[in-house]
C-alpha cells in the first residue's frame, strides 16, 4: 500500500537517501533544468497586495465634539482585470467601476427587499472571485443581517463563486451577533454540501451562538463533533463553551470544561478568567466569585477593567460595600491599566442606590460625566431608583424615559416607603404619554402593597382591568399575597376566583398564600385539598409551602402528619429552613412529642443549620416536657455568645425553666451573663426571677433584685413588693418580717 506524503513536505527516509548517481539518461544533453527556467520571480508584496488597499477616512463635527474613522477597500477594480473581461464591459455605460467599500454603501441605502440584485449586476468587480470574500466581510460589519443574506445569496448564483470556509465563518459569525441559531446551524450543514469544510473558526462560532441564548448543551455536543472531526480546540474555543455553560447560569459545568481546558494543555487566559467570573456571578455564586478572584491575583495575568467590575458587582450584592467602593478607588488610582468605564460607574451608582446614600449616586453621576463618558438609559435606570426628578435631566440630556425606566422607578418607591412618590411617578408616565404596560402596573400595585396601601393596590388593579391590560400570574400573586399579608383572607379567595376565570395558571406563591388563607379561615380541609391539587398538577411545593402546610397542620394539632410531611420533604430533595424546623418543632411539642423536637435539633446541627430564636424556644419547652437538663446545660453554652441577639422571650423561657428546676444559684449566674453581655431584660424577666427566689425561700436575695430593678430605672409593681409583704407576714421569713418590712420601705420610698 502506498504512504501518502503531504505535498510540502518529504519523509524521513528521502531526506536521508543519498543522491542515485547510476540513474540511465537518455537525453544528450542534461536533464538538469536552467536555475532561469524554475526559479519564479520574486514578486513585492506592495503588487501582490495592492489589489487589498485601504485608505482611511476621517470625519470630524465640531459642533457636535463627534468624529468618525472608516476605512475604505478598493478591491479589484476594473483596470486589474484581465483582457478579455475588460472588453465586456468596455462601453457599458450602466456597468460601475465602484470599490468594494462603495458597494456596500449603495447596498445599505436600499431596502433589502429591493433590487439590491440589479445594483450588483452593475458592479465591475463582481468578475473578480478575489473580491467575493471582501464583500462578505465588509457587509457582515455592518451588522445587517438581511442586507448580508440578499448578497450572499447574489453571490452563490455567480458562475465564478467558489465557496470558501471564510465567506461561511463570517455569514455565521454574522447570525451568532443576532443570536439567530438555527439560520447559523442552517448554514454550517450547507457549506459541507458545498463540500467546504469546517475548521475550528466555524465550530467556535457555532458553540458563541448556542452560548448567547442559553443552549449549552448544544454548544457541548457541536465540540465533541469538533473532536470527532479531528480539529482540535483553540483557547477561543474553550472560552466560547465556558461562556455558554455559565452565560444560563450552569457554573458547575463551566468549571469542568475549565478543567478540561487546563488538562488538554491550553492555559486560561484573561479572557477566561472573566469568563468563569461571569459565570459564577450569572449562578448568584458571589463568595465563590471572590474567593476565584483573589486566586487569580496569585497568577502572572492582571485584571482588566471587565473584572473588577464583576467584582464589584458581586461585592454589592454580599453587602460588602466598603470593599467595593475600595476597588473603584483603585481603579481610578490606576487608570492606564483598567480605567473605569459607564458599567463601573453604573455598578457604583447601584451600590449607593440600595445602601439608601443618595447624595453619592449624584456626585458619581457627575463625576461620570467629568470623565467624559456619556450615561445611558442603564446608568439612568440606576440613577432614578429614589430620585424622580433625574426625568427631566434624562430629557434635556437627549435620553427619552421608556416603560423600563418607569418600571424602575416604581419598585424603587416601593422598596423605601415612597408613597407619595408612586402617584407622582404614575401621573409623570400618563404626562408623557408612557402607557403602562402589565409589568409597570405589577411594578406599581406591588409597591402600593408594599407601603401598606391596600386600597390604592386594588384600585390600580381595577384601573388595568378597565384598560384592557391583561393581568399575569405575578399580578395576582401580589395581590393574592399581600391581601394574606393584612389578614383579608375572604379579598384574597376572591381574586383567586379571578385567576381561575381568566384561566392563569397558579405559581408556588399563589398555592401557598391560598393554603394559608384556608388555614387562617378554619378552612382546613380545602387547605390541604389545594396542596394535594398543587402536587397532582405537577407544581412542586417548595419550602414555603411545605412549611404552610406544616403551620396547617399544627393548628389542628395533627403531629403524625407532619411528621409525614417531613419525610416527604426528604424525598423530593426540600431542605426545610429554620422556619420550617420551628414550625414542626411547636407542633411535635403541642402533640407531646418533645423526644422527635431534639431529634430535629440534632439533624439541624448535622446540616448546619442555624438555630433561629423559635428554634431555641421550642428546644427549651422540649428539654423541661422531658426534664433533660444536661441537654438543657449544653444549650445555655450554645446561646451564651448570641445572648445579645436573642430575643427577651427565649431568654424568659430559658430562665423559667431553670427556675422551677431549683437550681436557683445557675439561674442567678444565668441572668447576671445575660446582663453583663447586654442581652435584653424586661420587667417579666426581673418577674420571673423574683418568683423563683421567692419560691425557694431567698428574701434576701429578692430585695436585692428589687434593688437592681431600681438601679436600672426599672420601676418594681405593686404585687412585686406585696408578695414579699406577705412571705414576710405568713411564709417562711415571719421570724425577720420587721427586717423585710423595713428594707421594702427604704426600697420603695422614693417610689411610693
Amino acid at each position: 500500500m502506498a504512504t501518502f506524503q503531504h505535498p510540502h513536505f518529504f519523509s524521513s527516509n528521502e531526506l536521508l537517501k543519498p543522491p542515485n548517481t547510476n540513474k540511465p539518461n537518455n537525453n544528450t544533453t542534461s536533464s538538469r533544468i536552467p536555475p532561469a527556467i524554475y526559479k519564479r520571480p520574486k514578486k513585492k508584496k506592495e503588487e501582490e497586495e495592492a489589489w487589498k488597499e485601504k485608505k482611511k477616512v476621517v470625519f470630524v463635527d465640531y459642533n457636535e465634539g463627534n468624529h468618525n474613522v472608516s476605512v475604505q477597500l478598493s478591491g479589484i477594480r476594473k483596470a486589474d482585470l484581465p483582457k478579455h473581461q475588460q472588453s465586456r464591459v468596455a462601453g457599458d455605460r450602466f456597468q460601475k467601476d465602484w470599490s468594494v467599500t462603495e458597494v456596500v454603501q449603495r447596498v445599505l441605502g436600499i431596502k433589502h427587499w429591493e433590487d439590491i440584485d440589479g445594483l450588483l449586476n452593475r458592479w465591475v468587480g463582481r468578475f473578480a472571485r478575489k473580491n467575493y470574500p471582501l464583500l462578505i466581510r465588509e457587509i457582515t460589519q455592518t451588522g445587517s443581517v438581511e442586507h448580508s443574506i440578499h448578497v450572499f445569496s447574489w453571490m452563490k448564483n455567480q458562475k465564478n463563486y467558489c465557496a470558501r470556509n471564510d465567506i461561511y465563518n463570517m455569514m455565521i459569525r454574522l447570525h451568532a451577533r443576532h443570536n439567530r441559531t438555527d439560520q447559523a446551524r442552517g448554514l454550517f450543514f450547507e457549506m459541507q454540501e458545498w463540500r467546504c469544510k469546517p475548521d475550528a473558526e466555524t465550530y467556535n462560532a457555532l458553540i458563541n451562538v448556542h452560548g448567547r441564548v442559553g443552549q449549552w448543551r448544544w454548544a457541548k455536543n457541536i465540540m465533541d463533533d469538533m473532536l470527532r472531526a479531528a480539529i482540535p480546540p483553540s483557547r477561543s474555543t474553550y472560552n466560547n463553551l465556558i461562556n455558554a455553560c455559565g452565560s444560563s447560569g450552569n457554573w458547575r459545568e463551566a468549571l469542568k470544561v475549565c478543567k478540561m481546558m487546563t488538562d488538554n494543555g491550553v492555559g486560561p487566559d484573561l479572557v477566561t478568567h472573566n469568563i468563569v467570573l461571569s459565570a459564577f456571578k450569572s449562578g448568584a455564586q458571589y463568595s465563590k466569585a471572590l474567593s476565584y478572584f483573589e486566586l487569580m491575583k496569585g497568577t502572572n495575568i492582571c485584571p482588566d477593567t471587565t473584572t473588577h467590575n464583576i467584582v464589584i458587582h458581586c461585592l454589592t450584592k454580599l453587602g460588602q460595600y466598603a470593599q467595593a467602593i475600595e476597588m473603584f478607588n483603585s481603579m481610578r488610582e490606576k487608570r492606564s491599566d483598567c480605567k473605569p468605564d459607564i458599567v463601573t460607574f453604573t455598578s457604583l451608582i447601584h451600590l449607593y442606590s440600595v445602601s439608601g446614600q443618595i447624595d453619592h449616586c449624584k456626585a458619581v453621576f457627575n463625576t461620570m460625566l467629568g470623565e467624559g463618558l456619556k450615561p445611558n438609559i442603564v446608568t439612568y435606570n440606576a440613577l432614578i431608583a429614589k430620585a424622580i426628578e433625574v426625568l427631566r435631566e434624562m430629557e434635556q440630556n437627549g435620553v427619552q424615559p421608556n416603560i423600563v425606566s418607569i418600571c424602575t422607578l416604581l419598585a424603587a418607591c416601593g422598596r423605601v416607603g415612597q408613597k407619595v412618590k408612586i402617584d407622582s411617578i404614575l401621573s409623570a408616565a400618563e404626562l408623557r404619554g408612557i402607557s403602562l404596560n402589565t409589568i409597570a402596573y405589577n411594578s406599581a400595585i406591588g409597591s402600593y402593597m408594599n407601603v401598606g396601601d391596600h386600597e390604592k393596590a386594588v384600585e390600580l388593579y381595577r384601573s388595568m382591568r378597565k384598560k384592557k391590560v391583561k393581568p399575569d400570574s405575578v399580578t395576582y400573586t401580589i395581590l393574592i399575597s399581600g391581601c394574606c399579608k393584612v389578614s383579608k383572607y375572604i379579598e384574597a379567595l376572591g381574586f383567586l376566583d379571578e385567576m381561575m376565570g381568566l384561566q392563569i395558571p397558579w405559581t408556588k406563591e399563589v398555592y401557598s398564600s391560598v393554603i394559608y388563607a384556608y388555614s387562617k379561615l378554619g378552612r382546613f380541609t380545602e387547605a390541604e385539598s389545594t396542596f394535594t391539587t398543587m402536587k397532582v398538577a405537577g407544581c412542586s411545593p417548595d419550602v414555603v409551602t411545605y412549611t404552610t402546610m406544616i403551620h396547617t397542620y399544627t393548628t389542628v394539632g395533627d403531629w403524625e402528619k407532619v411528621a409525614v410531611t417531613l419525610e416527604e420533604m426528604g424525598k423530593n430533595n426540600v431542605q426545610p429552613d429554620a422556619i420550617a424546623f420551628s414550625a414542626m418543632m411547636r407542633a411535635f411539642n403541642t402533640g407531646c412529642q418533645p423526644a422527635k423536637v431534639m431529634s430535629l435539633a440534632g439533624f439541624m446541627r448535622e446540616k448546619s443549620i442555624p438555630f433561629s430564636d423559635a428554634i431555641f424556644f421550642e428546644m427549651l419547652s422540649a428539654c423541661s416536657m422531658l426534664r433533660d437538663w444536661n441537654t438543657t446545660t449544653k444549650l445555655i453554652k450554645m446561646m451564651e455568645p448570641s445572648f445579645p441577639a436573642i430575643s427577651v422571650g427565649v431568654l424568659n423561657q430559658l430562665l423559667l425553666f431553670i427556675g422551677k428546676s431549683g437550681k436557683i444559684e445557675t439561674m442567678m449566674m444565668l441572668f447576671l451573663k445575660i446582663v453583663a453581655t447586654g442581652g435584653e431584660i424586661s420587667v417579666s424577666s426581673y418577674s420571673i426571677v423574683l418568683k423563683n427566689l421567692l419560691a425557694a425561700g431567698n428574701w434576701r436575695k429578692y430585695i436585692e433584685v428589687l434593688g437592681w430593678m431600681e438601679d436600672a430605672g426599672i420601676q418594681p409593681s405593686f404585687e412585686m413588693y406585696r408578695r414579699i409583704l406577705y412571705f414576710a407576714q405568713n411564709g417562711g421569713g415571719a421570724e425577720y418580717a420587721a427586717v423585710i418590712q423595713e428594707r421594702v420601705r427604704k426600697l420603695s420610698f422614693s417610689n411610693p
